[in-house]
């Protein structure tokens, strides 16, 4: 060896010796990572490796945001189990597997899939995903933007598969320094229009409203004023659907969107000084899923208060009278329909229509396509199980055929909803 290769060889030792973590292009058999080492992704946004939540013996494997104090984690692999000794190695086994082991090989984690190619690299790539490469034909198979935690970034997504039974979801941390799953839990329906839910073990908790194009009817403060956007992709037909976010301003990539331990779905951007929640839900008492109970209607004042709709009466006055309104409302006047259920009578319906304004659409609603506004009344008008109905010009014709449940009404913005009365209550009082 020559004196010039001699002096390469020496310094590029010596890089190696002082930064460690630079050495890790991709994780090999041959090249495992080890508690003390990261892997980056190419542009230097991301980071993968070991850390351990508020300083405790616990360490995980997971990706964060580099370079960004305080450490933002995206993702965690071993969420329920964390390693306890500092002898541990993220690796791929001889089975074509990506495994977290520590100690004598004791298993922590894997991916839960074996390949049989013998050229297999992990690397972290430039959107923060982790994938497991086949060198060979240089094709993914495995990534971690399939397998999300409480985090999705910007090209990652919530999705549904009806035919192939897969849901990915977001699943909250158990408190803000344990990774584990907790009781909460982000998800996209298959309902058409699809919306987004978040659940609190199996009841909902949170409802974003029916998708219409470019925004969720329960949020009104989606609007022109934020930054990034969500975007839905369904395919009926297929019983699929997914939901994306994405930036609007291009000079920005530092952004996450995450469900917190204690339930709330925010999205986070970076604007060179610091995070920002650029969208939050839920953000009132009255976002939380049926706070009013059927038929009830949740003001979002402040504070914010539960009446019942137009034509209806609470249910239990004594309930109501101690502010406790989960029991929600009941009609006052029985439809025309269901008093006379003649032809005659329902050809010459007595039943009118209530408008409110402002409001998030009910749960439960079906969806009538290729119809417009007039026809959506007339349809619903002549059915005597159809309780209301809302033409929305980005959807088209909603209507619902049971209790009206999580009607919330805003200050402003939101959907007109059109309530089946007796025409008896024309011009009666608010209830």
């Amino acid at each position: 060896m020559g004196k010039i290769g001699i002096v390469f060889f020496a310094s590029l030792l010596f890089l190696l010796i002082i930064f460690p973590s630079c050495a890790f292009a991709a994780i090999t058999r041959a090249s495992p990572l080890s508690i003390g080492q990261t892997l980056s992704s190419p542009n230097g946004t991301y980071e993968l490796g070991f850390f351990s939540p508020n300083n405790s013996r616990n360490q995980y494997v997971g990706i964060w945001f580099k370079n960004i104090t305080p450490r933002v984690v995206v993702w965690v692999a071993n969420r329920d189990k964390p390693v306890t000794n500092n002898a541990a190695n993220l690796t791929i086994n001889s089975n074509g597997s990506l495994i977290l082991v520590e100690r004598e090989q004791n298993v922590v984690w894997s991916i839960g899939e074996t390949f049989s190619s013998n050229e297999l690299r992990a690397e972290l790539l430039e959107n923060g995903n982790l994938v497991l490469i086949d060198g060979v034909s240089e094709r993914n198979l495995w990534e971690s933007f399939e397998h999300l935690g409480d985090t999705m970034l910007l090209e990652s997504s919530v999705m549904y598969d009806v035919p192939n039974n897969k849901k990915r979801v977001l699943s909250s941390w158990k408190n803000p320094t344990d990774p584990s799953p907790g009781e909460f839990v982000a998800e996209l329906t298959t309902q058409v229009p699809p919306q987004g839910f978040i659940m609190r073990g199996s009841r909902p908790y949170w409802r974003g409203g029916p998708w219409a194009r470019v925004r969720f009817t329960g949020i009104p403060e989606m609007d022109g004023s934020h930054v990034s956007k969500f975007d839905i992709s369904q395919d009926v037909a297929a019983g699929t659907g997914s939901l994306t976010y994405s930036l609007e301003r291009r000079n920005s990539n530092l952004s996450y969107t995450t469900l917190t331990s204690a339930g709330s779905l925010k999205i986070i951007w970076n604007n060179g000084s610091g995070w920002v929640t650029d969208l939050e839900a839920p953000v009132s008492s009255c976002d939380v899923y049926n706070t009013c109970g059927p038929f009830g209607l949740c003001i979002r004042s402040n504070p914010p208060k539960c009446e019942c709709l137009k034509g209806f009466v609470p249910k239990s006055d004594e309930e109501w009278n101690k502010r406790n309104w989960t029991g929600g409302c009941m009609r006052r006047t029985n439809l025309s329909c269901d008093v006379n259920s003649s032809a005659t009578a329902q050809a010459n319906n007595g039943d009118i229509f209530d408008i409110v304004a402002n409001v998030k659409p009910p749960d439960f609603y079906e969806y009538l396509s290729l119809i417009n506004e007039e026809d959506c009344q007339q349809r619903c008008l002549g059915n005597c199980s159809c309780t209301a109905f809302s033409y929305i010009e980005q959807i088209g014709c909603l209507v619902w055929n049971r209790e009206l449940v999580d009607v919330m009404q805003f200050v402003a913005g939101g959907e007109t909803l059109s309530i089946r009365l007796a025409s008896s209550e024309l011009g009666t009082a608010l209830s």
